[in-house]
């Protein structure tokens, strides 16, 4: 080779690393755990994230009434039904028993996905990883592990809530409920500790798996979006808050899709009831839903659902950012 074409290739190596650099510059400071101060992430976090869930909790109650209830029915018109027979606090019944788990879980989601994260990211950058592929490595891992470890908690909240959601309608829980308390107790008295954990298998095998994908979508679609913005990020907050906004509801809404065969095979799991020898299994329920409508009875809610990950996404991560950017110890943005 010629000292000519040694000379161009440093130079294209040295542009290359120079326009990776000035990529990295240009992506919004990154909050790693040990930046954070511990307390007040926590504390911040279970108010910031007790907000988001209320509102987007009707959103939850109508997609749970369309996938237990056996005749298809428009989401407008599973929302008129509610309203008609519960009034505005149909929209919000186990949502006391949703509140209570929310905290804790959310806790040990946020621990486990930042703990991950900050793990994971740089020990593959020290096998030689690129930054992009090491950045979306680390998504990818903390995904599965928070949501694994949030599963702990949830799956009983999830199983008590639905419950809860759906008592009284078609297709709900035959069984009569004063609160999450009272459910507690007679699914505990009915099924065991396994009552509570129904569904806790299919759970992780439908969030690992969105997560992973979700939290890796999201790092990657964060790096095309702000190599098209092509906006310095110390100019322009709004950018920030409008990209991170736009590449969470991308990854959510795909998110969504994916997964919400799994996602209305473990709702009835958890809502129906049997007698011992009758118990649903996950065969059972695959097929009564197909006989009831063939593969599209597993995209029932499928609308709402894709609305409430898309917006619940985009809300949850531009909260999540804002809040670890409350969270950060003094002097990491003086």
């Amino acid at each position: 080779m010629s000292f000519s074409a040694v000379d161009m290739d440093e130079k294209a190596g040295a542009a290359a690393a120079a326009a990776a650099a000035d990529e990295i510059r240009r992506l919004p400071a990154e909050v790693n755990w040990e930046m954070l101060d511990k307390s007040r992430f926590f504390v911040l976090g279970a108010a910031l994230f007790s907000g988001v869930s209320a509102a987007l909790y009707p959103a939850v109650v109508v997609k749970t009434h369309l996938q237990v209830a056996p005749p298809p029915q428009a989401a407008t018109a599973t929302a008129a039904a509610i309203l008609r027979r519960d009034g505005l606090r149909g929209f919000y019944r186990g949502f006391g028993a949703s509140l209570a788990g929310t905290v804790p879980a959310r806790a040990l989601y946020m621990a486990a996905l930042e703990t991950t994260k900050s793990s994971v990211g740089p020990a593959a950058v020290r096998l030689g990883f690129s930054e992009p592929a090491a950045s979306a490595a680390a998504s990818a891992a903390a995904g599965v592990s928070a949501a694994v470890a949030a599963q702990v908690v949830w799956t009983p909240v999830d199983v008590i809530s639905q419950r809860l959601m759906v008592q009284g309608a078609s297709g709900g829980s035959a069984c009569r409920y004063r609160g999450g308390a009272d459910a507690f107790r007679k699914i505990l008295a009915a099924d065991g500790v396994r009552g509570l954990y129904r569904g806790f298998g299919l759970s992780t095998l439908t969030y690992a798996p969105s997560n992973a994908v979700w939290w890796s979508t999201y790092a990657v679609a964060q790096r095309l979006m702000w190599r098209a913005v092509g906006d310095d990020r110390s100019e322009s907050y709004a950018a920030l808050v409008a990209v991170q906004g736009a590449s969470a509801a991308l990854a959510g809404g795909a998110a969504a899709l994916v997964t919400m065969p799994l996602d209305t095979v473990k709702t009835r799991l958890q809502v129906m009831e049997g007698a011992a020898a009758a118990r649903p299994t996950m065969a059972s329920t695959v097929r009564g839903l197909l006989r009831e409508g063939g593969w599209a009875a597993c995209y029932r809610g499928l609308g709402p659902r894709w609305g409430s990950m898309s917006l619940s996404a985009a809300t949850m991560v531009t909260t999540y950012e804002f809040l670890k950017r409350m969270s950060a110890k003094e002097g990491y943005f003086d």
